[in-house]
C-alpha cells in the first residue's frame, strides 16, 4: 500500500475536552508529525459532556504540555456528537465512565468495534484508565502527560502496522 485515499481517523475522548483527550491529540499529533505521517490521519478530541464547550485546554494542561513540546493553545473544547461515532475510525476513550457513555450514545451497537479504551495500548495500563488530574495537584497532570505519552507510541506503532504505513514513511521497529 503507498498511498491512503482516506485519512485514518482517531477521536480522543473524555468528560470534559479539557485535560486528558486535548493532551492525547496533541501528544499523537506530534508523534505522527514526526513520523511524516501527517497526510495520513485525522486527529481530533471531545468530551461526554457539555460543561467546558467553547473553553481552551486547561491551563495547567497546557502548561504540562508545554514542558514537553506540545502546544493545546489552539484547542477548544467540543462535545462528542453522533456524527463523530460514525466519521472516526478509532475512538478511544480515557476511562470506563467515558466508555459507557460513547456506548450508550450508540443505541444500534453500530460502531462498538471502534470504541476502547486508550489504554489499552499502554505497555503499562495499570487499571486501564487515564486518571483525571482536574482536582489534583502538578504531579497528576505530569503523571497523565507520562501515561498518553508512552501510549499514543504504542498506539502509533499499531496503527502504522495495521493500515501498513510502515513503507511510507520508512519507519523501522
Amino acid at each position: 500500500m503507498t498511498h491512503l485515499h482516506q485519512p485514518i481517523r482517531v477521536l480522543f475522548v473524555c468528560l470534559g475536552n479539557i485535560c486528558r483527550s486535548p493532551l492525547a491529540a496533541g501528544v499523537f499529533r506530534k508523534l505522527v508529525d514526526e513520523a511524516g505521517l501527517s497526510a495520513h490521519f485525522e486527529i481530533d478530541s471531545a468530551g461526554t459532556g457539555p460543561w467546558h464547550v467553547g473553553e481552551p485546554a486547561d491551563r495547567r494542561m497546557q502548561h504540562t504540555a508545554r514542558q514537553h513540546g506540545v502546544d493545546l493553545s489552539s484547542h477548544v473544547a467540543r462535545q462528542l456528537s453522533q456524527e463523530d461515532l460514525a466519521r472516526y475510525d478509532y475512538i478511544l476513550v480515557m476511562d470506563r465512565e467515558n466508555l459507557e457513555d460513547v456506548l450508550r450514545m450508540d443505541r444500534e451497537g453500530r460502531f462498538r468495534d471502534k470504541v476502547q479504551l486508550f489504554r489499552t495500548f499502554d505497555p503499562e495500563p495499570g487499571n486501564g484508565e487515564v486518571p483525571d488530574p482536574y482536582y489534583g495537584g502538578a504531579r497528576g497532570f505530569e503523571e497523565v502527560y507520562q501515561i498518553v505519552a508512552r501510549t499514543a507510541r504504542r498506539l502509533l506503532e499499531h496503527l502504522v502496522a495495521t493500515h501498513r504505513l510502515r513503507e511510507i514513511a520508512g519507519l523501522s521497529r
